[in-house]
């Protein structure tokens, strides 16, 4: 990679470096056998010092992702997001434009309850909707001109991201994947935005991945910025999300998990324990990868999206199974692969409650005046959720 998705600049400098993964979003069928190609796709992040964007520095593989179903954690913060937004007086508009995820999800639905109408990116709109959608976007600059020309002149741009500066503090390495080309910090979202003349106006936090940020954008200037966006920039500053040596150590938080979870599950087999997990999620690709983890350390994993249901992991032999499998097999403990999905998974399936399991660098939700901290989760490499 010579040249910054974003802003063009050539000063770019790889930071994390995962070598040969699987695609993130290919899971072949179960019993098919894992082959030298499906497991030889490059996988590193870049950091541009001109503009300050985290980016994939290639990406070789073709998007063939199964259709997952939405968590209810995106769902609960969608609402939440479109009230914030309402409450701070940003939505009088009367038309709205999706740039949709292809994850799916939409918050369409939330903005016509509010009277909106729903028109064609292709027509200026009053609001313009990107919740994890650019982020998928190989080309940077192009995509952000793109949500800029499908805004009116007096329009607000909404875009949400996954924070470079909680996944830099909270070491959240698999946030690294095939497919997604961009990792936001609002320092970052400030300089992309005004080249293609938009400025930020407001930005709101939340707990979904561990620090979600909403920005809201507009074409006029906003002197002086809001509070909120002041503090989020001071706290980009304190994390150095763009000092390459502050995320760097995402690779070192690679290193160690991987080695730390093998060594964990290695010990729990030898004991007998029936260990399985929960989410088939593209961020597990890398972990189960990097860990070398197969069917002898996770039986199975089990996920709500019958479209993955039948497959298996990429580049392992782990089959993925339904919930309901996973119930009846009784397992001994569950791997949870996305700790958002803990508060939905314990009241789903309480038969599982005191088998669930995270990976120490990836804790529960923290807490915040939004609401409690879903379970305590002890130290360790694959720490137990606490009854």
């Amino acid at each position: 990679m010579t040249t910054c998705r974003g802003c063009g600049g050539a000063d770019v400098e790889q930071v994390i470096d995962l070598g040969a993964m699987p695609a993130a979003d290919h899971f072949p069928f179960d019993g098919t056998p894992v082959t030298p190609a499906e497991t030889s796709h490059p996988l590193a992040m870049a950091l541009c010092r001109d503009c300050g964007l985290a980016q994939l520095a290639d990406d070789d593989t073709v998007p063939d992702e199964p259709r997952g179903v939405e968590p209810q954690a995106l769902r609960d913060q969608a609402a939440a997001a479109v009230r914030d937004v309402a409450d701070a007086g940003w939505l009088t508009g009367g038309t709205v434009a999706e740039f949709g995820s292809p994850h799916g999800g939409t918050w369409l639905p939330l903005l016509t309850d509010r009277g909106y109408e729903i028109v064609s990116a292709r027509r200026p709109a009053a609001l313009v909707l990107d919740c994890f959608g650019i982020m998928h976007a190989p080309d940077q600059h192009t995509a952000f001109r793109q949500r800029a020309r499908a805004l009116t002149a007096e329009g607000v741009l909404l875009i949400q991201f996954h924070s470079l500066a909680a996944i830099v503090r909270q070491r959240q390495w698999t946030a690294l994947r095939h497919g997604h080309f961009a990792y936001y910090s609002l320092t970052a979202l400030r300089r992309l935005l005004a080249d293609v003349g938009l400025h930020i106006a407001d930005a709101w936090t939340f707990d979904l991945y561990g620090g979600t940020v909403l920005v809201a954008a507009t074409r006029a200037p906003r002197r002086p910025l809001s509070l909120a966006v002041r503090r989020i920039l001071a706290d980009e500053k304190v994390v150095g999300v763009t000092e390459p040596a502050a995320v760097h150590t995402l690779q070192r938080a690679a290193d160690e998990q991987a080695v730390a979870l093998r060594t964990c599950l290695t010990a729990m087999t030898r004991q007998g324990r029936r260990i399985y997990a929960y989410g088939a999620a593209s961020r597990a690709v890398a972990l189960f990868a990097r860990a070398g983890l197969d069917h002898h350390l996770i039986a199975g994993v089990a996920d709500a999206s019958p479209a993955k249901q039948g497959r298996r992991m990429p580049g392992t032999d782990v089959p993925i199974i339904s919930p309901e499998q996973l119930l009846r097999l009784r397992p001994d403990r569950v791997l949870l692969t996305l700790p958002d999905l803990l508060p939905e998974v314990r009241r789903r399936y309480p038969e599982l409650d005191g088998r669930w399991m995270i990976p120490a660098d990836h804790a529960a939700p923290r807490r915040t005046t939004r609401g409690r901290r879903a379970a305590r989760v002890a130290a360790g490499a694959g720490s137990e959720v606490q009854s």
